[in-house]
Protein backbone atom coordinates (compact mmCIF):
# COMPACT_ATOMS: atom_id res chain seq x y z
CA UNK A 1 0.00 0.00 0.00
CA UNK A 2 2.55 2.56 1.06
CA UNK A 3 4.48 1.65 -2.70
CA UNK A 4 1.44 3.62 -4.09
CA UNK A 5 1.07 5.80 -2.05
CA UNK A 6 4.97 7.23 -2.58
CA UNK A 7 5.26 8.79 -6.01
CA UNK A 8 2.66 11.29 -4.92
CA UNK A 9 5.14 12.26 -1.48
CA UNK A 10 7.25 14.67 -3.61
CA UNK A 11 4.48 16.50 -5.47
CA UNK A 12 2.45 16.84 -2.10
CA UNK A 13 5.91 18.21 -1.14
CA UNK A 14 6.69 20.55 -3.44
CA UNK A 15 2.79 22.13 -3.20
CA UNK A 16 2.90 22.70 0.35
CA UNK A 17 6.50 24.17 -0.24
CA UNK A 18 5.37 26.26 -2.79
CA UNK A 19 2.50 27.75 -0.51
CA UNK A 20 4.54 28.40 2.14
CA UNK A 21 6.94 30.45 -0.37
CA UNK A 22 4.06 32.33 -1.21
CA UNK A 23 3.10 32.91 2.60
CA UNK A 24 -0.63 31.81 1.72
CA UNK A 25 -2.16 28.76 1.90
CA UNK A 26 -4.61 27.16 -0.53
CA UNK A 27 -8.15 27.53 0.87
CA UNK A 28 -10.17 24.45 2.22
CA UNK A 29 -13.11 23.62 -0.06
CA UNK A 30 -16.21 22.51 1.34
CA UNK A 31 -18.74 21.24 -1.77
CA UNK A 32 -22.30 20.33 -0.03
CA UNK A 33 -24.64 18.84 -3.05
CA UNK A 34 -28.37 18.53 -1.78
CA UNK A 35 -30.24 15.63 -3.71
CA UNK A 36 -33.43 16.54 -5.50
CA UNK A 37 -33.80 20.15 -3.63
CA UNK A 38 -35.94 22.29 -5.97
CA UNK A 39 -35.76 26.25 -7.11
CA UNK A 40 -38.96 27.34 -4.89
CA UNK A 41 -38.20 24.72 -2.16
CA UNK A 42 -35.27 27.61 -0.17
CA UNK A 43 -36.11 30.54 1.40
CA UNK A 44 -34.93 33.39 -0.56
CA UNK A 45 -37.03 32.30 -3.36
CA UNK A 46 -39.67 32.68 -1.44
CA UNK A 47 -40.47 29.57 -0.18
CA UNK A 48 -42.92 29.06 2.70
CA UNK A 49 -40.31 26.31 3.98
CA UNK A 50 -37.95 27.87 6.36
CA UNK A 51 -34.58 28.05 5.59
CA UNK A 52 -32.50 30.60 7.77
CA UNK A 53 -29.64 28.91 7.41
CA UNK A 54 -28.88 29.07 3.60
CA UNK A 55 -30.89 32.22 3.79
CA UNK A 56 -28.07 33.90 6.04
CA UNK A 57 -24.93 31.81 4.31
CA UNK A 58 -26.10 32.96 1.02
CA UNK A 59 -26.74 36.67 1.96
CA UNK A 60 -23.46 36.59 3.26
CA UNK A 61 -21.47 35.33 -0.21
CA UNK A 62 -23.10 35.24 -3.97
CA UNK A 63 -26.31 33.56 -4.47
CA UNK A 64 -26.54 32.17 -8.31
CA UNK A 65 -29.17 32.48 -10.12
CA UNK A 66 -28.31 31.64 -13.71
CA UNK A 67 -26.82 28.73 -12.78
CA UNK A 68 -27.27 25.17 -13.72
CA UNK A 69 -27.25 21.43 -12.96
CA UNK A 70 -28.51 18.23 -14.44
CA UNK A 71 -31.86 16.84 -14.25
CA UNK A 72 -30.91 13.62 -12.93
CA UNK A 73 -28.99 12.64 -10.52
CA UNK A 74 -25.70 10.46 -11.83
CA UNK A 75 -25.24 13.20 -14.83
CA UNK A 76 -24.85 16.07 -12.14
CA UNK A 77 -22.42 14.08 -10.14
CA UNK A 78 -20.32 13.21 -13.01
CA UNK A 79 -19.95 16.56 -14.71
CA UNK A 80 -19.00 17.99 -11.10
CA UNK A 81 -16.10 15.63 -10.70
CA UNK A 82 -14.91 15.39 -14.53
CA UNK A 83 -15.97 18.80 -15.95
CA UNK A 84 -17.07 17.16 -19.12
CA UNK A 85 -20.89 16.79 -20.34
CA UNK A 86 -22.42 13.66 -20.07
CA UNK A 87 -22.17 13.12 -23.93
CA UNK A 88 -18.92 12.58 -23.67
CA UNK A 89 -19.12 9.89 -20.05
CA UNK A 90 -21.69 8.05 -21.68
CA UNK A 91 -24.10 8.99 -19.83
CA UNK A 92 -26.44 10.46 -21.50
CA UNK A 93 -29.46 8.53 -20.67
CA UNK A 94 -31.28 8.45 -17.24
CA UNK A 95 -28.80 6.97 -13.75
CA UNK A 96 -27.15 4.16 -12.92
CA UNK A 97 -29.51 1.50 -11.84
CA UNK A 98 -28.16 -1.36 -8.88
CA UNK A 99 -27.74 -3.98 -10.82
CA UNK A 100 -26.14 -1.91 -13.91
CA UNK A 101 -22.10 -3.12 -14.65
CA UNK A 102 -20.96 0.75 -15.03
CA UNK A 103 -19.48 3.49 -13.49
CA UNK A 104 -17.76 6.62 -14.21
CA UNK A 105 -15.15 5.57 -16.78
CA UNK A 106 -11.92 4.75 -15.54
CA UNK A 107 -9.90 7.00 -18.07
CA UNK A 108 -11.61 10.07 -16.29
CA UNK A 109 -9.38 12.70 -13.68
CA UNK A 110 -11.55 12.87 -11.36
CA UNK A 111 -11.55 16.17 -8.90
CA UNK A 112 -10.71 14.66 -6.21
CA UNK A 113 -7.74 13.24 -7.57
CA UNK A 114 -6.69 16.97 -9.24
CA UNK A 115 -6.83 18.52 -5.61
CA UNK A 116 -4.80 15.40 -4.19
CA UNK A 117 -2.35 16.14 -6.34
CA UNK A 118 -2.28 19.93 -5.19
CA UNK A 119 -1.66 18.95 -1.77
CA UNK A 120 -5.25 18.15 -0.45
CA UNK A 121 -6.60 15.63 2.05
CA UNK A 122 -9.97 14.56 0.21
CA UNK A 123 -12.78 13.50 2.02
CA UNK A 124 -16.24 12.23 0.72
CA UNK A 125 -19.32 11.58 3.07
CA UNK A 126 -23.00 10.85 1.66
CA UNK A 127 -24.25 9.82 -1.81
CA UNK A 128 -21.78 8.47 -4.62
CA UNK A 129 -24.16 6.99 -7.53
CA UNK A 130 -21.27 6.96 -10.06
CA UNK A 131 -21.12 3.15 -10.09
CA UNK A 132 -19.93 0.37 -7.88
CA UNK A 133 -20.10 -3.20 -9.86
CA UNK A 134 -16.14 -3.62 -9.49
CA UNK A 135 -13.66 -2.34 -6.30
CA UNK A 136 -11.98 0.13 -9.16
CA UNK A 137 -15.11 2.43 -9.14
CA UNK A 138 -15.56 2.94 -5.85
CA UNK A 139 -14.95 6.37 -4.11
CA UNK A 140 -11.35 5.62 -2.57
CA UNK A 141 -10.26 4.44 -5.91
CA UNK A 142 -11.29 7.39 -7.57
CA UNK A 143 -8.84 10.05 -5.14
CA UNK A 144 -10.96 10.03 -2.20
CA UNK A 145 -8.41 9.54 1.22
CA UNK A 146 -12.05 8.61 2.89
CA UNK A 147 -15.52 7.72 2.51
CA UNK A 148 -18.79 7.34 4.39
CA UNK A 149 -22.11 6.52 2.73
CA UNK A 150 -23.42 4.84 0.49
CA UNK A 151 -23.25 3.96 -3.36
CA UNK A 152 -26.37 3.56 -4.79
CA UNK A 153 -29.13 6.32 -5.89
CA UNK A 154 -31.42 6.18 -2.77
CA UNK A 155 -32.73 4.25 0.54
CA UNK A 156 -34.41 4.20 3.30
CA UNK A 157 -33.27 6.69 5.97
CA UNK A 158 -33.04 5.18 8.88
CA UNK A 159 -31.98 1.43 8.07
CA UNK A 160 -30.00 2.86 4.74
CA UNK A 161 -31.51 -0.41 3.27
CA UNK A 162 -31.99 -0.32 -1.12
CA UNK A 163 -35.03 -2.40 -2.36
CA UNK A 164 -34.62 -3.32 -6.28
CA UNK A 165 -36.09 -5.63 -8.45
CA UNK A 166 -33.49 -7.34 -9.95
CA UNK A 167 -35.07 -7.97 -13.60
CA UNK A 168 -32.54 -11.38 -14.65
CA UNK A 169 -33.67 -12.99 -11.58
CA UNK A 170 -37.12 -11.74 -11.11
CA UNK A 171 -36.70 -11.15 -7.52
CA UNK A 172 -36.87 -8.12 -5.14
CA UNK A 173 -33.89 -7.55 -3.25
CA UNK A 174 -33.42 -5.35 -0.17
CA UNK A 175 -30.32 -5.25 1.27
CA UNK A 176 -27.99 -2.59 3.19
CA UNK A 177 -26.09 0.15 1.31
CA UNK A 178 -23.95 1.97 3.56
CA UNK A 179 -20.19 2.10 3.53
CA UNK A 180 -17.14 3.17 5.75
CA UNK A 181 -14.17 2.90 3.04
CA UNK A 182 -14.70 0.12 1.21
CA UNK A 183 -16.44 -2.25 4.41
CA UNK A 184 -19.57 -2.58 4.71
CA UNK A 185 -20.98 -0.17 7.62
CA UNK A 186 -22.65 -1.81 10.45
CA UNK A 187 -24.55 -0.56 13.75
CA UNK A 188 -26.10 2.57 11.99
CA UNK A 189 -29.61 1.17 11.95
CA UNK A 190 -32.09 3.41 13.09
CA UNK A 191 -30.23 6.35 12.95
CA UNK A 192 -31.41 9.05 10.86
CA UNK A 193 -29.21 10.03 7.69
CA UNK A 194 -30.07 13.72 7.67
CA UNK A 195 -28.14 13.43 10.81
CA UNK A 196 -25.74 10.71 10.51
CA UNK A 197 -24.10 12.23 7.40
CA UNK A 198 -23.40 15.79 8.82
CA UNK A 199 -21.61 14.36 11.87
CA UNK A 200 -19.77 12.17 10.04
CA UNK A 201 -18.47 15.51 8.34
CA UNK A 202 -17.86 17.20 11.65
CA UNK A 203 -16.01 14.91 13.26
CA UNK A 204 -13.60 14.90 10.00
CA UNK A 205 -13.35 18.52 10.88
CA UNK A 206 -13.02 17.88 14.23
CA UNK A 207 -9.87 15.42 13.83
CA UNK A 208 -8.12 17.58 10.15
CA UNK A 209 -5.41 19.68 10.78
CA UNK A 210 -6.14 23.30 9.27
CA UNK A 211 -2.93 23.36 8.12
CA UNK A 212 -3.39 20.93 5.50
CA UNK A 213 -5.62 21.77 2.80
CA UNK A 214 -8.79 20.21 2.83
CA UNK A 215 -11.39 18.94 0.47
CA UNK A 216 -14.75 18.19 2.01
CA UNK A 217 -17.31 16.50 -0.91
CA UNK A 218 -20.41 16.03 1.54
CA UNK A 219 -23.19 14.56 -1.28
CA UNK A 220 -26.26 14.56 1.10
CA UNK A 221 -29.08 12.51 0.86
CA UNK A 222 -31.89 14.95 2.09
CA UNK A 223 -33.95 15.71 0.21
CA UNK A 224 -34.51 13.26 -2.07
CA UNK A 225 -37.68 10.44 -1.32
CA UNK A 226 -38.46 7.98 0.56
CA UNK A 227 -39.94 11.31 2.67
CA UNK A 228 -38.81 10.12 5.86
CA UNK A 229 -38.44 12.37 8.48
CA UNK A 230 -38.42 12.96 13.11
CA UNK A 231 -41.95 13.78 13.59
CA UNK A 232 -40.50 17.60 15.41
CA UNK A 233 -39.20 18.91 12.16
CA UNK A 234 -43.11 18.38 10.64
CA UNK A 235 -44.43 20.33 13.50
CA UNK A 236 -43.78 24.19 12.07
CA UNK A 237 -45.44 23.11 8.94
CA UNK A 238 -48.84 21.85 10.23
CA UNK A 239 -50.29 24.58 7.77
CA UNK A 240 -49.66 22.57 5.14
CA UNK A 241 -52.44 20.12 4.28
CA UNK A 242 -50.61 18.22 1.14
CA UNK A 243 -48.78 15.15 3.40
CA UNK A 244 -46.01 14.89 0.62
CA UNK A 245 -44.58 18.61 0.64
CA UNK A 246 -45.21 18.80 4.30
CA UNK A 247 -42.92 16.01 5.11
CA UNK A 248 -40.67 17.24 2.38
CA UNK A 249 -40.65 20.63 4.13
CA UNK A 250 -39.60 18.88 7.25
CA UNK A 251 -36.59 17.18 5.42
CA UNK A 252 -35.61 20.82 4.29
CA UNK A 253 -35.58 21.85 7.51
CA UNK A 254 -33.39 19.05 8.98
CA UNK A 255 -31.02 19.71 5.94
CA UNK A 256 -30.63 23.52 6.80
CA UNK A 257 -29.94 22.62 9.84
CA UNK A 258 -27.33 20.62 9.32
CA UNK A 259 -25.26 23.23 7.02
CA UNK A 260 -25.30 25.15 9.49
CA UNK A 261 -24.01 22.30 11.90
CA UNK A 262 -21.28 22.33 9.32
CA UNK A 263 -20.54 25.96 8.94
CA UNK A 264 -20.18 25.83 13.40
CA UNK A 265 -17.79 23.34 13.27
CA UNK A 266 -15.85 24.94 10.13
CA UNK A 267 -15.23 28.35 12.59
CA UNK A 268 -14.91 25.98 15.60
CA UNK A 269 -12.17 24.41 14.53
CA UNK A 270 -10.52 27.08 12.27
CA UNK A 271 -11.24 26.40 9.23
CA UNK A 272 -13.93 29.03 8.31
CA UNK A 273 -11.44 32.24 7.51
CA UNK A 274 -9.37 30.14 4.78
CA UNK A 275 -12.59 28.21 3.38
CA UNK A 276 -14.87 28.04 0.11
CA UNK A 277 -18.51 26.74 0.51
CA UNK A 278 -20.26 25.57 -2.28
CA UNK A 279 -23.83 24.63 -2.01
CA UNK A 280 -25.64 23.25 -4.45
CA UNK A 281 -28.67 20.92 -5.92
CA UNK A 282 -28.14 17.90 -7.95
CA UNK A 283 -30.90 18.89 -9.63
CA UNK A 284 -34.68 20.59 -9.98
CA UNK A 285 -37.53 19.21 -7.45
CA UNK A 286 -38.98 16.34 -7.71
CA UNK A 287 -42.81 17.44 -7.57
CA UNK A 288 -44.14 13.62 -7.01
CA UNK A 289 -41.96 13.43 -3.76
CA UNK A 290 -43.16 16.78 -2.51
CA UNK A 291 -40.67 19.45 -4.30
CA UNK A 292 -41.32 22.41 -5.73
CA UNK A 293 -40.03 24.78 -8.71
CA UNK A 294 -42.55 27.18 -9.07
CA UNK A 295 -42.74 29.61 -11.02
CA UNK A 296 -40.67 27.55 -12.74
CA UNK A 297 -41.66 25.25 -15.72
CA UNK A 298 -41.22 21.30 -15.23
CA UNK A 299 -39.30 19.12 -12.57
CA UNK A 300 -36.84 16.85 -11.78
CA UNK A 301 -36.09 14.21 -15.11
CA UNK A 302 -36.97 17.17 -17.86
CA UNK A 303 -35.06 19.59 -19.51
CA UNK A 304 -37.36 22.37 -18.77
CA UNK A 305 -36.10 25.01 -16.52
CA UNK A 306 -37.37 23.33 -13.70
CA UNK A 307 -35.26 20.20 -13.88
CA UNK A 308 -31.95 22.30 -15.03
CA UNK A 309 -32.15 25.77 -13.00
CA UNK A 310 -30.27 24.98 -9.87
CA UNK A 311 -30.58 26.50 -6.51
CA UNK A 312 -26.86 27.41 -5.16
CA UNK A 313 -24.16 30.15 -3.54
CA UNK A 314 -21.01 30.51 -2.48
CA UNK A 315 -20.00 32.18 1.03
CA UNK A 316 -16.70 32.37 2.03
CA UNK A 317 -14.63 34.76 3.95
CA UNK A 318 -12.01 34.69 0.62
CA UNK A 319 -14.69 36.21 -1.71
CA UNK A 320 -13.65 39.60 -3.26
CA UNK A 321 -17.48 40.96 -3.63
CA UNK A 322 -20.14 39.96 -0.75
CA UNK A 323 -23.67 39.98 -0.19
CA UNK A 324 -24.55 39.68 -4.22
CA UNK A 325 -26.99 38.43 -6.68
CA UNK A 326 -24.98 37.12 -9.36
CA UNK A 327 -27.14 36.35 -12.94
CA UNK A 328 -23.95 35.21 -14.88
CA UNK A 329 -24.24 32.13 -16.78
CA UNK A 330 -22.50 29.66 -14.63
CA UNK A 331 -22.95 25.05 -14.59
CA UNK A 332 -22.08 22.37 -12.45
CA UNK A 333 -19.26 21.40 -14.96
CA UNK A 334 -17.25 24.33 -14.34
CA UNK A 335 -16.48 23.42 -10.80
CA UNK A 336 -13.76 21.43 -11.55
CA UNK A 337 -11.75 23.75 -13.33
CA UNK A 338 -12.33 26.87 -10.85
CA UNK A 339 -11.68 24.67 -7.70
CA UNK A 340 -8.53 23.30 -9.18
CA UNK A 341 -7.24 26.63 -10.30
CA UNK A 342 -8.48 28.13 -6.39
CA UNK A 343 -5.93 25.07 -5.08
CA UNK A 344 -3.16 26.46 -7.35
CA UNK A 345 -3.40 22.62 -9.01
CA UNK A 346 -3.55 21.89 -12.76
CA UNK A 347 -5.59 20.43 -15.22
CA UNK A 348 -3.40 18.99 -17.33
CA UNK A 349 -4.20 15.38 -16.43
CA UNK A 350 -8.02 15.75 -17.72
CA UNK A 351 -9.59 15.24 -20.80
CA UNK A 352 -10.93 18.19 -22.51
CA UNK A 353 -12.48 19.97 -20.08
CA UNK A 354 -16.38 21.55 -21.26
CA UNK A 355 -16.30 23.56 -17.90
CA UNK A 356 -14.92 26.95 -17.39
CA UNK A 357 -12.60 28.62 -14.39
CA UNK A 358 -15.72 30.56 -12.64
CA UNK A 359 -14.62 31.81 -9.57
CA UNK A 360 -13.52 35.76 -10.98
CA UNK A 361 -16.95 35.92 -12.04
CA UNK A 362 -18.29 34.88 -8.69
CA UNK A 363 -15.79 36.71 -6.25
CA UNK A 364 -15.19 39.62 -8.40
CA UNK A 365 -18.21 40.40 -10.80
CA UNK A 366 -16.57 39.42 -13.57
CA UNK A 367 -18.70 38.03 -16.90
CA UNK A 368 -19.10 34.61 -17.44
CA UNK A 369 -16.63 33.03 -19.64
CA UNK A 370 -19.48 30.60 -20.79
CA UNK A 371 -21.69 31.91 -23.41
CA UNK A 372 -23.09 28.40 -24.53
CA UNK A 373 -24.37 25.24 -22.25
CA UNK A 374 -25.53 21.62 -23.88
CA UNK A 375 -28.45 20.16 -21.67
CA UNK A 376 -28.12 16.83 -23.07
CA UNK A 377 -28.99 15.22 -25.92
CA UNK A 378 -30.65 11.26 -25.32
CA UNK A 379 -32.15 9.61 -28.07
CA UNK A 380 -33.17 7.07 -26.14
CA UNK A 381 -35.47 9.20 -23.44
CA UNK A 382 -38.51 7.81 -21.80
CA UNK A 383 -40.00 10.54 -19.13
CA UNK A 384 -39.80 8.23 -15.68
CA UNK A 385 -42.29 10.95 -14.12
CA UNK A 386 -44.77 11.77 -16.46
CA UNK A 387 -47.49 14.08 -16.44
CA UNK A 388 -51.13 12.97 -15.81
CA UNK A 389 -52.08 10.23 -18.38
CA UNK A 390 -55.07 12.17 -19.11
CA UNK A 391 -53.35 14.68 -21.32
CA UNK A 392 -51.87 11.28 -23.32
CA UNK A 393 -48.92 14.07 -23.88
CA UNK A 394 -46.27 11.37 -23.17
CA UNK A 395 -45.81 9.86 -25.96
CA UNK A 396 -42.20 10.31 -27.61
CA UNK A 397 -43.32 8.36 -30.80
CA UNK A 398 -46.33 11.02 -31.99
CA UNK A 399 -44.84 13.83 -32.44
CA UNK A 400 -45.58 16.00 -34.77
CA UNK A 401 -44.27 16.76 -38.45
CA UNK A 402 -43.63 20.66 -38.57
CA UNK A 403 -40.84 22.60 -40.56
CA UNK A 404 -37.86 21.30 -39.20
CA UNK A 405 -38.15 17.88 -39.66
CA UNK A 406 -36.01 18.04 -42.72
CA UNK A 407 -33.09 19.88 -40.68
CA UNK A 408 -29.86 19.03 -39.67
CA UNK A 409 -30.35 17.64 -36.53
CA UNK A 410 -33.17 15.07 -35.79
CA UNK A 411 -35.95 16.92 -33.59
CA UNK A 412 -37.54 14.24 -32.76
CA UNK A 413 -34.70 13.42 -30.15
CA UNK A 414 -35.03 14.72 -26.52
CA UNK A 415 -32.32 17.38 -26.14
CA UNK A 416 -31.94 21.30 -25.18
CA UNK A 417 -29.07 23.76 -25.61
CA UNK A 418 -28.36 27.10 -24.23
CA UNK A 419 -26.17 30.02 -26.30
CA UNK A 420 -26.66 33.33 -24.74
CA UNK A 421 -30.25 33.84 -23.60
CA UNK A 422 -31.64 31.74 -26.21
CA UNK A 423 -32.66 27.88 -25.30
CA UNK A 424 -34.22 25.60 -27.49
CA UNK A 425 -35.53 22.16 -26.83
CA UNK A 426 -36.28 19.45 -29.34
CA UNK A 427 -38.29 16.36 -28.91
CA UNK A 428 -40.11 15.91 -25.83
CA UNK A 429 -38.41 17.50 -23.00
CA UNK A 430 -40.79 15.90 -20.08
CA UNK A 431 -43.87 16.49 -18.55
CA UNK A 432 -44.30 20.21 -19.26
CA UNK A 433 -46.92 21.59 -16.76
CA UNK A 434 -46.06 24.68 -14.12
CA UNK A 435 -46.49 22.88 -10.38
CA UNK A 436 -48.00 25.60 -8.50
CA UNK A 437 -46.77 25.12 -4.56
CA UNK A 438 -48.93 22.65 -2.58
CA UNK A 439 -48.45 24.60 0.33
CA UNK A 440 -51.74 25.27 1.96
CA UNK A 441 -54.43 23.86 -0.25
CA UNK A 442 -54.54 21.48 -2.79
CA UNK A 443 -54.20 23.30 -6.23
CA UNK A 444 -54.29 21.76 -9.27
CA UNK A 445 -51.75 22.54 -12.09
CA UNK A 446 -52.13 24.36 -15.30
CA UNK A 447 -51.93 22.72 -18.56
CA UNK A 448 -49.38 23.02 -20.92
CA UNK A 449 -50.56 25.37 -23.94
CA UNK A 450 -48.78 23.50 -26.38
CA UNK A 451 -50.29 20.50 -28.34
CA UNK A 452 -49.00 16.79 -27.51
CA UNK A 453 -47.10 16.24 -30.60
CA UNK A 454 -44.55 19.28 -30.49
CA UNK A 455 -41.42 19.12 -30.69
CA UNK A 456 -39.45 22.28 -31.24
CA UNK A 457 -39.28 25.40 -28.78
CA UNK A 458 -37.25 28.82 -28.74
CA UNK A 459 -37.21 30.90 -25.88
CA UNK A 460 -35.55 33.67 -24.80
CA UNK A 461 -34.39 32.75 -21.08
CA UNK A 462 -33.33 35.96 -20.21
CA UNK A 463 -37.21 37.80 -20.64
CA UNK A 464 -39.13 34.85 -20.20
CA UNK A 465 -37.84 32.31 -17.60
CA UNK A 466 -40.77 30.30 -17.12
CA UNK A 467 -40.54 28.90 -21.20
CA UNK A 468 -44.16 30.31 -21.21
CA UNK A 469 -43.86 31.70 -24.98
CA UNK A 470 -42.46 29.97 -27.93
CA UNK A 471 -40.16 31.58 -30.38
CA UNK A 472 -39.21 29.45 -32.93
CA UNK A 473 -41.56 30.78 -35.80
CA UNK A 474 -40.20 34.45 -35.14
CA UNK A 475 -36.37 33.45 -35.25
CA UNK A 476 -35.87 30.67 -37.38
CA UNK A 477 -32.24 31.92 -37.98
CA UNK A 478 -31.42 30.94 -34.12
CA UNK A 479 -33.12 27.90 -34.50
CA UNK A 480 -31.22 26.80 -37.58
CA UNK A 481 -27.71 27.97 -35.47
CA UNK A 482 -29.16 25.88 -32.49
CA UNK A 483 -29.76 23.01 -33.81
CA UNK A 484 -26.56 22.87 -36.08
CA UNK A 485 -24.96 23.32 -32.72
CA UNK A 486 -26.65 20.04 -31.49
CA UNK A 487 -25.64 18.36 -34.48
CA UNK A 488 -22.45 19.39 -33.61
CA UNK A 489 -22.61 18.10 -30.22
CA UNK A 490 -24.01 14.86 -31.12
CA UNK A 491 -21.39 13.88 -33.99
CA UNK A 492 -18.70 14.72 -30.85
CA UNK A 493 -20.60 12.41 -28.49
CA UNK A 494 -19.45 8.66 -27.21
CA UNK A 495 -22.13 6.11 -27.50
CA UNK A 496 -24.65 5.74 -24.65
CA UNK A 497 -23.63 2.88 -22.16
CA UNK A 498 -26.99 1.59 -20.45
CA UNK A 499 -25.82 -1.82 -19.77
CA UNK A 500 -29.04 -4.41 -19.21
CA UNK A 501 -29.06 -5.42 -15.09
CA UNK A 502 -26.43 -7.75 -14.28
CA UNK A 503 -27.60 -11.10 -12.15
CA UNK A 504 -24.45 -11.70 -10.23
CA UNK A 505 -25.55 -8.35 -8.59
CA UNK A 506 -27.90 -9.93 -6.27
CA UNK A 507 -26.57 -9.40 -2.83
CA UNK A 508 -28.68 -12.06 -1.23
CA UNK A 509 -24.94 -13.92 0.03
CA UNK A 510 -23.57 -10.77 1.19
CA UNK A 511 -26.66 -8.99 2.84
CA UNK A 512 -25.67 -5.63 1.25
CA UNK A 513 -25.09 -4.10 -1.67
CA UNK A 514 -21.46 -3.75 -3.41
CA UNK A 515 -18.87 -4.59 -5.86
CA UNK A 516 -19.26 -8.21 -7.76
CA UNK A 517 -17.48 -8.26 -10.86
Amino acid sequence: MMKRLQPAIPLLCFHLLLSAARGSQPPHIVFILADDYGWNDVGYHGSVIRTPVLDKLSAQGVRLENYYVQPLCTPSRSQLLTGRYQIHTGFQHEIIWPCQPHCLPLDEKLLPQLLKEAGYSTHMVGKWHLGMYKKECLPTRRGFDSYFGYLLGSENYYTHERCYHIAPLNITRCALDLRDGEEVATGFTGIYSGHLFPQRAVDLLSKHNPARPLFLYLALQSVHEPLQVPEEYMEPYNFIHDADRRHYAGMVSVMDEAVGNITDALQRYGFWNNTVLIFSTDNGGQTLGGGNNWPLRGRKWTLWEGGVRGVGFVTSPLLKQKGRVNREFIHISDWLPTLVHLAEGSTNGTKPLDGFDVWKTISEGHSSPRNELLHNIDPLFVDNSPCPVSLNENATSSVQLNKWQYSLFNVSIHAAIRSGDWKLLTGYPGCSYWFPPPSSSNQSQPAPPDSPKKNLWLFNIANDPDETVDLSDRYPVIVEKLLSRLQYYQDGAVPIVYPDDDPKCDPDKAGAWGPWA
